[in-house]
């Protein structure tokens, strides 16, 4: 039955594909469409207000230049009200100010759209800063990362000279995109007994006379906003599995379709851009293969139970239910942490630090490769990335200069490339080294041994892969772990964005050259062959040797 339910949910998504994908496009095309009478009444006096007139078209350096300008407003915004949380309104509870490294963290990881807490949300925040910093903040990190991919879309279909303009897409990916959909999402979890109140703490008297508090507050707003912008920091320290954000296996299908759906539709929107199709068709096959396998690898590996637990002769019929909830199951939860890390949300409704040795590793390299559907449009430009990385290659064995989508790949494109590509290991790994050496990096580790490299490498990964989840035994708010996962958030979100507009923009000035009977094919199955193989082989040659410290030797020691 769990691979039953596993593949009814695969199988939604993919008819969720289409519809999705050709939303996105007309949203995004910058052509008279139907979605004009729908939402232009609203957009305009939003446009009025900014001083948007012409809505010009923008060079990447311009594009890259205004979002991260937009992006350090929001952040000193928020920096303030996290600051000053105590003397604001809407602070029922009386929570005090944010520490200034942990509101350093906070504003850095919802800004890049990691959403990495290292507080508990319901004693660390007021309604007010949860509504107008971190909600405000799934919305507008999810913006960015969606015009940016389709910027660098752009870039590398279209043949005019400029990739649209930001602030114009950044005001339809809320209006077209994020808050329709979010509206609709939450109204359904709200149905589902999701709560969505402003009220404080209730407390209340158990049946054995203690008084109990029970946190609630805007919880159904946020949940549905934290899932389709792929966000994942949760209302609740606990996250999905807290019965107030995923009270039932309904909510959790969908949850999980809700961080899946426009990562897994933009594939498709590349196709229509590129006027074919299949080529979108060939990404999301490859994305989803490598998906399949690593999802087999948890449920198979959760489905077998803890390898020292079965030793100890425990009843290992359900699996590995350790940190799992019961009305989710093996199967469910594996769904989930594939999906959560795939799709670089971070939302979690199992802890990740109880996984099997072999299950952890899903979730890690799948953060590690950082290009299987990904968050908004950060894992499609990676996945395109490695595609012309692919063609590369694929040139260099026959002899002849690689093309894609009609331009010439040469030197500058591949530097731009070879940047993007040994950034994400090296932010990763370097910090991972340095808290292994120093005092205060190893004071935050709470288990001994090959787990304790793992709690490490995953924080450092998941910072890296602006996901957010963690292996939360990880003792992490301290000056050292919020500064220096701080950085690496910062760095992998905005590194790789730049290098990849800078590689579309370059891609963009190049002539365009008519396909002939000599051109290497990227909309066939051979390519997504080789597209499976460079992104499988680059990550192994980059992250298996730390993968046998961590993972690979604790499940040699305990099997």
């Amino acid at each position: 039955m769990g691979i039953v339910q596993i593949a009814i949910v695969i199988l939604v998504l993919v008819l969720l594909v289409k519809p999705f994908g050709t939303h996105l496009y007309n949203v995004f095309r910058n052509e008279a469409n139907g979605t004009d009478k729908w939402f232009s009444w609203a957009e305009k006096p939003i446009y009025g207000l900014i001083g948007l007139k012409e809505r010009k078209g923008m060079t990447w350096k311009v594009y890259a230049i205004s979002f991260v300008v937009t992006n350090l407003v929001l952040v000193a915004a928020g920096y303030l009200i996290l600051r000053l949380q105590k003397i604001l309104p809407f602070n029922p509870n009386g929570i005090d100010n944010m520490e200034p490294t942990l509101s350093f963290n906070t504003i850095i990881s919802f800004m890049t759209n990691t959403n990495l807490q290292h507080y508990s949300g319901e004693s660390g925040l007021s309604y007010f800063s949860q509504m107008a910093v971190i909600t405000m903040m799934m919305f507008t990190s999810a913006a960015t990362g969606l015009c940016v991919a389709i910027a660098f879309i752009r870039a590398i279909t279209s043949k005019g000279t400029t990739i649209g303009n930001f602030f114009e897409d950044f005001v339809k990916a809320h209006t077209r995109v994020l808050i329709p959909l979010a509206f609709v999402v939450a109204m359904v979890l709200v149905a589902l007994n999701v709560p969505q109140t402003l009220k404080p703490t209730i407390n209340v008297t158990t049946l054995e006379g203690a008084e109990q508090q029970i946190s609630v507050g805007p919880v159904a707003a946020l949940e549905s906003i934290k899932h389709l912008g792929t966000n994942g920091g949760g209302h609740f320290g606990v996250n999905s599995s807290h019965p107030f954000e995923n009270p039932r296996p309904l909510t959790n299908v969908i949850e999980i379709l809700s961080m899946w759906c426009i990562a897994a539709a933009l594939p498709y929107t590349f196709g229509l851009f590129a006027k074919n199709r299949k080529q979108g068709w060939i990404i999301f096959s490859a994305m989803m293969v490598l998906f399949i396998g690593f999802l087999s690898l948890a449920y198979v590996s959760e489905s077998n139970g803890n390898p020292a637990m079965n030793r100890l002769g425990i009843d290992a019929s359900q699996g590995n239910m350790e940190g799992k909830e019961v009305r989710f199951g093996i199967a469910q939860s594996a769904l989930f942490t594939t999906v959560t890390t795939a799709a670089t949300t971070g939302s979690v409704n199992n802890m990740h630090d109880t996984l099997t040795p072999l299950g952890g590793i899903t979730p890690l390299s799948l953060m590690m490769l950082n290009s299987v559907f990904g968050g908004k449009g950060v894992g499609l430009m990676n996945m395109l990335m490695y595609a012309i990385l692919a063609v590369f290659l694929a040139g260099l064995m026959v002899g002849r200069t690689p093309e894609f989508l009609g331009r010439k790949i040469e030197a500058r494109e591949m530097k731009l490339i070879a940047i993007a590509i040994l950034a994400h290991p090296l932010i990763i790994l370097a910090p991972t080294a340095l808290a292994l050496m120093t005092d205060a990096g190893q004071a935050g580790i709470t288990n001994a041994g090959f787990h304790g490299i793992s709690q490490v490498l995953y924080e450092y990964t998941s910072s890296a892969a602006n996901n957010g989840s963690g292996f939360e035994g990880l003792a992490d708010n301290t000056p050292f772990w919020n500064i220096s996962t701080g950085l690496v958030m910062l760095f992998g979100r905005y590194i790789s964005m730049i290098s990849l507009l800078a590689v579309g923009g370059s891609l963009l000035r190049k002539q365009w050259i008519p396909e002939t009977l000599g051109t290497f094919r990227t909309d066939n199955r051979l390519f997504a062959f080789i597209l499976i193989a460079v992104v499988l082989i680059i990550g192994a040659l980059t992250f298996l040797p730390v993968m046998v410290l961590g993972p690979i030797a604790e499940h040699l020691m305990i099997r």
